[in-house]
């Protein structure tokens, strides 16, 4: 397996076989596997079902060390149910003749955040999986249960009041790097970025289509109408309009030497899912990334990616 998929997030892990063979093999490789915990004892291990051998995390093996206090309690609490990566640590009898697997959650979050604070760099794109919404922003498993913070502004070009308008928990999502700091272990994630600039979005649409929108702020000169995640138009003013409606809206012109598109909102809509994010960028690293069409009369750079000083 490629080292950069060593780590994926808690619940994205290919499924393999779980039996004692299995268990033993990765006790001599060190592989990381995966599994869900299946209850949580009063001593706070975390006891799994792996194949017919029962896996066993204790407390102190099941989250980092960074993480301390209340918010390790509820970290080792809210594993049951979920995909949990471990290492093998030991196989052990229970003294009835059945084999028991020693586990360590804690091994693998270390030696993922190693990799992430020697390989990772601001604009470098990962893989995802939200673990929590928040009104200021997602938290998002970026491997091995490591979680990082991708706050609301940095979500879409388009603004939205929270994040459950773009993301659900448990969602897989591309994420790039925005700022990384080594000392206190923590990494900060942009994504409006890997949407795509607004000509990438705008190219999608032609003037005379009439397509579904959402409302995302009224004013009294009319509605900004969201089309795509990075790219909004205005609609004329129209009575009883609020932000999250959905509309059909008929697009009447798009300009972007202005970057502008003139919108007439046809009606209102009844609530749809949300569509699945067409993402313009999915690998690599990011070092600057322009919104703004290249012929745009003022020219924007939304992003810069500056790694940080040793």
């Amino acid at each position: 397996m490629p080292e950069n998929k060593l780590y994926l997030p808690e619940g994205l892990r290919p499924p393999v076989p779980l039996a004692l063979d299995h268990l033993r093999e990765a006790l001599e490789t060190g592989d990381i596997l995966e599994a869900p915990v299946q209850r949580c004892g009063v001593d706070h291990t975390l006891l799994l079902n792996l194949g017919g051998v029962q896996g066993r995390i204790p407390r102190k093996e099941a989250v980092a060390p960074w993480i301390s206090g209340a918010d390790r309690d509820i970290a080792v609490l809210s594993r049951v149910g979920k995909p949990t990566c471990f290492t093998v640590t030991a196989l052990e009898s229970d003294g009835k003749g059945a084999p028991v697997a020693l586990l360590s959650r804690r091994a693998a979050q270390e030696r993922a955040m190693a990799y992430f604070l020697e390989r990772l760099e601001p604009g470098t794109v990962l893989t995802g999986r939200v673990t929590r919404l928040e009104s200021f922003g997602a938290f998002v498993d970026v491997g091995c249960g490591i979680v990082a913070m991708l706050p609301i502004e940095h979500i879409s070009v388009s603004r939205i009041s929270h994040p459950r308008e773009r993301f659900q928990e448990g969602q897989k999502i591309l994420t790039a790097v925005w700022s990384l700091d080594r000392e206190a272990r923590r990494i900060t994630l942009t994504h409006r970025e890997l949407l795509g600039t607004w000509m990438d979005n705008a190219s999608r649409f032609r003037p005379g289509e009439t397509v579904r929108g959402v409302v995302r702020t009224v004013k009294d000169y009319g509605s900004f109408i969201e089309l795509a995640p990075n790219l909004s138009g205005l609609a004329d003013a129209k009575e009883r309009l609020s932000p999250g409606d959905g509309v059909s809206v008929y697009i009447k012109s798009i300009r972007p030497e202005r970057m502008k598109i003139k919108l007439q909102v046809i009606e209102k809509l009844p609530p749809a899912p949300p569509e699945p994010m067409q993402y313009q960028i999915t690998d690599g690293k990011l070092d600057r990334w322009v919104y703004s069409p290249p012929n745009y009369e003022k020219p924007v750079v939304e992003t810069v990616f500056t790694a940080p000083s040793p």
